[in-house]
């Protein structure tokens, strides 16, 4: 390759790049701009998570053997993310770490710090470092970093986003001495490549008129690496600059010196973006023009959302928590994914920092994440509920139309006719969907998202009954679908238990009794599996629902359905109250299939107090439930509220659904307890989750779940619905 097909003029308008037609601004010198980093909703809130560190390589690196060790950032819905440099990594100084970008459905890491700024003075490279260690700060929304070079010049460098798939970088050169400095800029950054063909030859960096690209190949391994020769990332600066590209790495220059005179700074401003279509790059091309037009306004904005989310979330929270708060807030907006692929609306994944809960979107995740999430943007909440109602199975499927009404566990980038291995319509998951419905119009009394959702959760509940209720009498049971994945009993059994979403609960292992009995429709044919119990979460859930159908019918006038929502309730709430509670044991348990045999043998697990939650059971029930929950040797652990009660033969404290703390399961105690007016308990109990959860009050990730006994985080880190149901937590609320 030739000099001269390397590189690119910013002053030439190149077709194809994101800033075609604005106009570059002079690099003159300017008083400096006013910078505010010490507002209440950024200083008091910095650093609650610790965002420093770089890669080793392109796949990321799994300190614990399952998560990305960086705990990065991202806004608005963006496929790439940041973090700051680790203190003392020169080497990664001046730039932004990362980016982290989402093949698809998988993350993986572009670069170590893609685009590290360099100054220079009469053509020598000024040190970062000569007047002092730097200073790395994460904000709420935004990245910092402060750089003391010495002699009277100070450069400070912030990340935004300021669309969904652009991130705004502004670099602020200011002199604070009293000589005029004449200034060089420049940038540069080598790719990561991953090790294994053929995705080691997916990026390949070009430059363009205004900085530098990267395109990806076309690759399709279903399991680690899915992009359609359409992606690409792009840095556009607001400045003419030359680019030069020498293989895997590339060297930007600005095209004039600037020059400062005592008391003056220039801001140099980029954005960088990651598109998957040129589809995308269309409709991107003008939010990229005006946050390079209006960079000061973006920013402004940018801090204007975030103060604002800060507020909503902190409100009527403890100061002593109120970290734990923004901390949640940071998770949910970083794992917060705009719409792409089969992805029809903005959604939630569980987590950015681990592979495998990326790219895809669960439905009971979803439920409880809304939740949270309606509290600061309720918009993007009502967002979350459509992008799996979207693919809600419908009469006319030719594939499932016996699943009509159905919900899918997981939906992803890709579906299965696209090598999406991870889409998963084996199973559902527990209906909590009128419940997160309801929630979302209470915080944004849209009465229209409950006309749109109302005939869609009717026929949900309608899907249950007709699919999971296998003998008829009320109280339904998790089961699996015809997919071609449940094959055989073993599998069907595999995917009842997902869509009770507590994989390997005791409750459910084929050697204490479980199996899977087919459901027939009145034409005699298979219509799908349930397991061979019914079991008491799903059904306190289901009346639940019912009550909430109820609320939802009433607000829309259909008083004659809100009567029969009600009805039906009350009958689903006394089924369970009657015919799932054991006295002898105090406690609410699954039950058999064919008769009234209750599952005792299989100890108590946390789902027995969800019927506290729905209002299910009786003051004499709820006494007896909590009597357990207070109970050191039960559910009163260390961290409270383990999966399976400390008590079981089959607790371990560590494996998953088997004992570990999930705070979806505390939120659930925790509402039930203050339901029946047990405040103090509930207040004593929350004190000791927050306490004693491993990095939840420092700078440690949110995690997926925590070891009862030790407090230790277990899992995935930076896990969405922990973050969303912390927030109603820490307000006390029912």
């Amino acid at each position: 390759m030739n000099s001269s097909s390397r590189r690119a003029l910013a002053v030439a308008l190149v077709s194809g790049t994101l800033l075609a037609g604005i106009t570059a601004a002079p690099a003159s010198s300017v008083p400096p701009r006013p910078v505010d980093r010490t507002d209440a909703a950024s200083a008091d809130y910095a650093n609650v998570l610790d965002r420093q560190g770089s890669p080793n390589a392109a796949y990321p690196d799994e300190a614990d053997g399952r998560n990305n060790a960086v705990n990065v950032f991202a806004d608005r819905g963006a496929w790439h993310a940041y973090a700051l440099p680790k203190t003392g990594d020169t080497a990664a100084y001046g730039g932004f770490t990362g980016p982290l970008y989402i093949a698809q459905e998988y993350p993986w890491w572009l670069s170590k710090a893609f685009s590290r700024i360099q100054l220079t003075e009469s053509g020598a490279q000024l040190d970062l470092t000569a007047g002092g260690a730097p200073r790395f700060t994460s904000q709420p929304g935004r990245l910092l970093q402060s750089y003391d070079l010495g002699g009277g010049l100070r450069l400070d460098l912030e990340l935004r986003f300021s669309s969904q798939r652009t991130a705004l970088v502004r670099a602020e050169v200011r002199n604070t001495g009293r000589q005029t400095r004449t200034l060089g800029a420049g940038w540069t950054g080598s790719l990561l490549r991953p090790q294994e063909a053929p995705m080691k030859d997916a990026p390949q960096l070009k430059a363009t008129g205004r900085g530098v690209g990267v395109d990806f190949a076309k690759v399709r391994k279903t399991w680690d690496y899915l992009t359609d020769g359409t992606e690409r990332f792009e840095i556009t600066h607001r400045e003419p600059v030359l680019t030069t590209v020498d293989g895997d790495t590339y060297r930007t220059e600005a095209a004039s010196p600037v020059t400062l005179k005592p008391g003056r700074s220039h801001s140099f401003d980029w954005t960088e973006s990651y598109t998957f279509t040129e589809a995308e790059r269309v409709k991107e091309a003008p939010a990229v023009r005006s946050a390079l037009a209006r960079p000061d306004a973006s920013a402004a904005s940018t801090d204007a959302r975030w103060r604002r989310y800060v507020d909503s979330v902190t409100r009527g929270v403890p100061k002593a928590d109120r970290r734990v708060a923004v901390k949640s807030l940071e998770t949910l907006v970083t794992n917060w994914r705009g719409a792409a692929g089969r992805l029809t609306h903005d959604g939630i994944t569980p987590s950015i920092s681990y592979k495998w809960f990326t790219g895809g979107l669960w439905a009971w995740d979803t439920w409880k994440q809304a939740v949270g999430t309606a509290r600061f943007e309720p918009s993007l909440a009502q967002d979350q509920i459509r992008s799996m109602f979207d693919h809600q199975i419908r009469a006319d499927s030719t594939t499932r139309p016996q699943d009509a009404g159905m919900l899918p566990d997981c939906v992803f980038y890709n579906d299965p006719t696209r090598e999406g291995g991870n889409w998963n319509e084996r199973n559902s998951k527990p209906p909590l969907a009128a419940w997160a419905v309801w929630e979302v119009y209470a915080k944004s009394g849209d009465r229209r998202f409950l006309r749109e959702m109302y005939p869609k959760l009717q026929a949900y509940q309608a899907w249950w009954y007709r699919n999971r209720d296998h003998d008829g009498n009320g109280l339904a049971e998790y089961g699996a679908t015809l997919d071609p994945a449940n094959d055989s009993p073993e599998e069907q059994l595999v995917a009842a238990a997902w869509e009770s979403g507590m994989d390997n609960a005791p409750r459910f292992d084929a050697a204490l009794g479980s199996a899977v009995v087919a459901n027939k429709g009145a034409d005699g044919k298979v219509t799908g599996y349930s397991v061979n119990q019914e079991s008491v979460d799903l059904n306190a859930y289901l009346a639940a629902d019912q009550g909430y159908l109820a609320k939802i019918a009433r607000v829309l006038g259909a008083s004659g359905e809100a009567r029969a929502w009600e009805k039906r309730s009350r009958a689903t709430h006394a089924a369970v109250r009657e015919r799932m509670y054991d006295p002898a044991t105090g406690w609410f348990h699954d039950k058999a299939l064919g008769g009234d045999q209750l599952l005792t043998a299989r100890g108590r697990g946390i789902e027995g107090a969800v019927p506290l939650w729905s209002g299910t059971a009786s003051k004499a029930q709820a006494q007896a439930v909590r009597g357990k929950l207070n109970d050191p040797q039960e559910f009163a652990t260390k961290v409270p509220f383990p999966t399976v009660a400390k008590s079981s033969p089959y607790f371990q404290s560590t494996k998953y659904w088997r004992g570990p703390v999930w705070l979806d399961q505390a939120y659930f105690a925790l509402g039930g307890l203050r339901r029946y007016g047990y405040d103090a308990d509930a207040d004593a109990l929350t004190g000791q989750l927050l306490a004693h959860a491993g990095g939840l009050k420092g700078q440690g990730p949110i995690m997926e779940n925590y070891d009862p006994l030790t407090g230790a985080p277990l899992n995935s880190t930076n896990f969405s619905w922990s973050a969303a149901l912390l927030l109603p937590m820490l307000t006390r609320e029912k």
